[in-house]
């Protein structure tokens, strides 16, 4: 079946690959959370500064990498990105208390930074604008499949060989997909393997090409309101994915009694939902557009309805059974990851493929601001309140990122200035 796939879509399953190998190692805490938090003394407040720090310099580092990728190309970027965040990850058998786990996660959220600019920079290099939502879709199936197997995998990891041995298994498989990246990728143009259909296609759905044209500065896509619409559109919603990430399984344990074995078996539930919601997600914008719809119209289409059913998420505080309780947040995180698959795809809409790590950076980091702020938040609320305002803030922060799109794009279409080798602000 592999050999029969275009390459393209090789690309975008390795890209969905490494997303996958990126959330078992950042969601390795979560799962090891009430284990370390009743070993180490760990009250809900540091646990939510400690998600924080990986958001933080998640932020920072993506407002980094962006530059750099677009600067070295994706694959020495993945090459770099890789090996740093699968160190730190397996560095986390050194933690012994708050502000170890403190630093860890910050070196890790550095790390990982590099994973969504440089393979949307890939995605907009190979697939013509028509594909890149299917394309995201899958790349957005990874945080799903990486929470989707961190419970069962990860569970019985920490119940057979210790909380350690969940950190270094998944740094090792970082190195497993560096060697096969390492063989497989090439830019589309340079393919050994690419035959001439696949490439014509490729080129022919693509912008046209920014060479030899004025590189922008990092500052410089502030002069656009675009850019301003993405980063707000991220900052009030990242939080709510964030918190479903870092935060359901020690929800399970706290708030319906659940222990390790069955954390394991129940907790993967709402993020195969929202693997189903990113393949939902990219097929339907593709499809829209296939049938005649514009991008912008696609786009904004997808968005909206993925935003209008978030607010699944609040009965599930509320309802005694448990079971129902995991189904409603399983159909939120359905509707943000169909949203996800046009809303990460944007960038890649607005921007040439040159720049689109680092508008993607901008933007990305931005939302692990707002992630990192909400996060820090949910832990100071649960231990003061109770679960009920988290769930309700999550409730609405969708549909709030949905009218900042329209309000500040309101056409999702190449931004002529942006590829000007005269100017790069309007």
């Amino acid at each position: 079946m592999w050999s029969r796939l275009d390459m393209r879509w090789r690309i975008a399953l390795m890209l969905c690959l490494i997303t996958t190998i990126n959330y078992l190692d950042r969601q390795a805490l979560s799962i090891a959370a009430p284990s370390l938090m009743e070993e180490f003394s760990i009250s809900n407040t540091q646990y939510g500064w400690i998600t924080s720090a990986f958001l933080f310099t998640y932020a920072l580092g993506q407002l980094l990498c962006g530059p750099i990728i677009d600067r070295l190309g994706t694959k020495r970027g993945f090459n770099l990105a890789v090996v740093v965040w699968s160190v730190a990850g397996i560095l986390h058998v050194l933690g012994r208390g708050f502000v170890s786990f403190f630093s860890l996660r910050g070196l890790l959220g550095f790390g990982e930074a590099a994973n969504f600019p440089a393979a949307l920079k890939a995605i907009a290099e190979w697939f013509p604008r028509a594909e890149r939502s299917m394309a995201v879709g899958i790349l957005t199936v990874g945080p799903g499949l990486g929470a989707v197997l961190s419970p069962p995998l990860l569970g019985f990891i920490i119940y057979a060989l210790g909380w350690q041995a969940a950190f270094i298994i998944p740094g090792l498989l970082g190195f497993v997909w560096l060697w096969w990246w390492q063989r497989m990728y090439h830019p589309p143009e340079a393919h050994p393997n690419l035959d001439r259909r696949e490439l014509e296609l490729i080129l022919s759905g693509r912008e046209e090409s920014t060479e030899g044209s004025v590189r922008p500065r990092l500052r410089d896509f502030l002069g656009y309101r675009e850019v301003w619409g993405l980063m707000l559109s991220r900052f009030v919603s990242d939080g709510a994915f964030y918190f479903f990430v870092f935060w359901v399984p020690l929800y399970l344990a706290s708030e319906r009694g659940f222990n390790i074995i069955e954390i394991g078996l129940f907790a993967w539930i709402p993020f195969l939902a929202a693997d189903v919601g990113s393949v939902a997600g990219g097929w339907s914008g593709q499809d829209l557009i296939r049938r005649g719809m514009s991008v912008n119209a696609a786009r904004k289409w997808v968005i909206w309805v993925g935003a209008l059913l978030v607010p699944l998420a609040l009965p599930a505080v509320m309802v005694d059974s448990p079971v129902l309780a995991i189904a409603l947040i399983g159909g939120a995180m359905f509707a943000i990851q169909f949203k996800a698959s046009s809303l990460f795809t944007l960038p890649a809409d607005l921007f040439p493929a040159r720049d689109v790590a680092t508008v993607w950076g901008l933007y990305g980091a931005v939302g692990s601001f707002g992630g990192m702020a909400f996060n820090a938040m949910v832990g100071w609320t649960i231990d003061h309140y109770s679960y009920l305002p988290v769930f309700a803030a999550v409730a609405v922060m969708h549909i709030v990122s949905a009218a900042i799109i329209n309000a500040f794009i309101p056409r999702i279409e190449l931004i002529p200035a942006a590829a000007s080798t005269k100017s790069v602000s309007r």
